[in-house]
This record gives C-alpha cells, sequence and structure tokens, in this order.
C-alpha cells in the first residue's frame, strides 16, 4: 500500500506531464498568451487534487510565423501547481532550466495545516 504522500507525488507528476503534453503545439501569440495562461489554469484547477495552479509564458520567445502566431513549446512554459491528497501535499513546478524544460518536486509536506485554494 502507498502512503498519501507516495500518491500526492505521483499524482503531481502525472499531472504536470499531461499538462505539458496537451497544450505544447497551441497557436499562441503575445496578445493571446494572457488568455491561454488562463484556459491552462482553469483546466487543471478541475482535476482531482490539484488545490493551486499558476501558469506563465514567455511571451519574449513567441516569433509570429508568417500567420501572425507562434506555436507553443514547452521552453515558453512556466508552471506552479499543488496536488493534495488527504494530509499530504505535493508541489511542483515547470519551467525552463537552460535549453529544456525541466519538471521538479519543490516540495512534499504531510502536515494537516498544509494551505489549500
Amino acid at each position: 500500500m502507498i502512503s498519501d504522500r507516495e500518491r500526492a507525488a505521483f499524482e503531481a507528476g502525472i499531472k504536470l506531464g499531461a499538462l505539458y503534453h496537451q497544450w505544447v503545439g497551441t497557436p499562441v501569440s503575445r496578445e493571446s498568451a494572457g488568455s491561454l495562461e488562463r484556459a491552462i489554469e482553469n483546466a487543471h484547477i478541475q482535476q482531482p487534487y490539484v488545490t493551486e495552479i499558476t501558469v506563465g509564458l514567455d511571451r519574449e520567445a513567441m516569433i509570429p510565423n508568417s500567420f501572425g502566431y507562434s506555436e507553443l513549446a514547452g521552453l515558453m512554459l512556466d508552471v506552479e501547481m499543488t496536488v493534495r491528497v488527504n494530509q499530504a501535499a505535493c508541489h511542483v513546478s515547470l519551467s525552463r532550466e537552460g535549453e529544456y524544460p525541466m519538471m521538479r518536486i519543490e516540495w512534499i509536506d504531510e502536515e494537516s495545516e498544509v494551505s489549500s485554494s
């Protein structure tokens, strides 16, 4: 049997990977980036165990093609997400590390007083 801590880490990893693969390739422009950030947040906060999520997109990396938009690339994503399973919370991130979109566990907390939104 796995612990709530292990389940929270698993759920957080699965959700971050799904977010990455679901949204990469989405048409985006500097003008539409804010609405895409909110759409990603609103979509993923609906998932079980997700209690907080913030999404930022690197607008400087959005180089318009001949039709005036870019495709969302993993290197453009800056995501923070907290997943809670019972008393265990796992906070993960996705951000650029050099030329790679790195996913990390930032912290795991099993205290009953972990904040949630």
